[in-house]
Parts: C-alpha cells; structure tokens; sequence
C-alpha cells in the first residue's frame, strides 16, 4: 500500500472503507455486462460476448476475471487480464454508473496488483493510452512512468494515418446516436460494426 502515491491510496482506503471486495470469476458473464454497459456509455460499440469467452478458451489460466462488488454483493466493476511469465496485463475493463463515487476502479487494480503479487508477479503492464486522455490521467496517478511507444506504418492509399478514435470530431454525431440505442440491440450491432474499425 505505501508504494502507492498518497492521493490514490486514498482512494483505495476509500473504496476499502465502504466495503468494495474482489471475487476471481470462472466465467465472462459479469465481466461482459460491465464491459457492454461500459463502452455504450462512451458510444463505441462492444465486441462480443462470444469474443471474450473465446478469450477465456483459448488462454486458460494465463487469463482472470477479476471482479469488484459493492457492500451488498452488487458487482460494480471488472477488468479481464492477461498473465504471462512474470507480467500482467489488465486488457479489457468495464463498470457500472456507481463505480466512480464508490472508488470501485482504484479498488479493482490494487485488487488485481495485490493479487498478481502473491502469484509472483513482478510486472504490473497498464497498457497504453493516449496522453491528454483520462485513461492516461488515471494511470499516471499510480505512479507510473510512461515509456512512448514507437509504431511503424505502411500508408498503402493514404498519405496520413486515420484517426480512428472517439476525439475524431467525425465519430461526434455517431457516438451520440449509439449513446441512444437501447443496449441489447447495441450489443448486437456492435460486433457487426467493431471487426471493421481500425
């Protein structure tokens, strides 16, 4: 816990304090309502329920599900990481509306750092993110020091690289629009429309 920076052990003690605990999932169910529900918030469509049991399938135990709930038992945040040799990579993620003012996020990854520490882990992998976005922001607060990331690009038709992500003011009407959409029939769109972004 002192390893973490002051402000964001706070907010773990917080999240502490108002009975958040973590449960290791056998399955992508929960996981996968969070995630949905996560991403609809943000407009962007979801991939599969499928996909990420497919995840589960394929890597075994190099994958978990780890999941936060509420003092009552309610679940109110997920993430799906990987483990490889001494690393984890907490890849997808998801919560509910309450999360934030429950501190259930800074509960789940100090969850998750604790735990991949008692399995012998000695490589937390946060994953990357774009600076000026609250992802990065977040990150940054655990005291994380961020490593640029050279990318390599062949333009075949194009002559700049597309921006495909959600601060494209192209995406602004359609993310508004998805907003919208009852969620089940966003969940069974989204696959449809993911598999042809990037």
């Amino acid at each position: 816990m002192l390893a973490i920076p002051r402000k964001q052990r706070a907010m773990v003690r917080k999240a502490i304090g108002r009975g958040l605990a973590g449960e290791i999932d056998g399955d992508t169910r929960r996981f996968f309502a969070m995630y949905a529900d996560n991403v609809h918030r943000h407009g962007t469509p979801a991939m599969s329920a499928r996909y990420f049991e497919r995840l589960r399938s394929v890597f075994g135990d190099a994958t978990e599900v780890l999941t936060v709930v509420d003092a009552t038992g309610e679940p109110v945040s997920s993430v799906l990481s990987f483990y490889f040799r001494e690393e984890v990579l907490p890849y997808y993620a998801g919560d509910t509306v309450a999360a934030r003012d429950l501190a259930a996020n800074d509960f789940k990854y100090w969850d998750l750092m604790r735990r991949a520490c008692e399995r012998g882990v000695r490589v937390f992998d946060y994953g990357r993110s774009k600076r000026g976005t609250g992802s990065f922001d977040f990150k940054k607060n655990w005291g994380f020091e961020a490593s640029p990331l050279a990318y390599e690009y062949k333009l075949l038709r194009r002559d700049s690289l597309p921006q495909n992500n959600p601060s494209n003011p192209k995406y602004a009407a359609f993310i508004a629009l998805w907003r919208r959409l009852p969620i089940g029939l966003a969940n069974r769109l989204g696959p449809l429309i993911v598999r042809n972004l990037g």
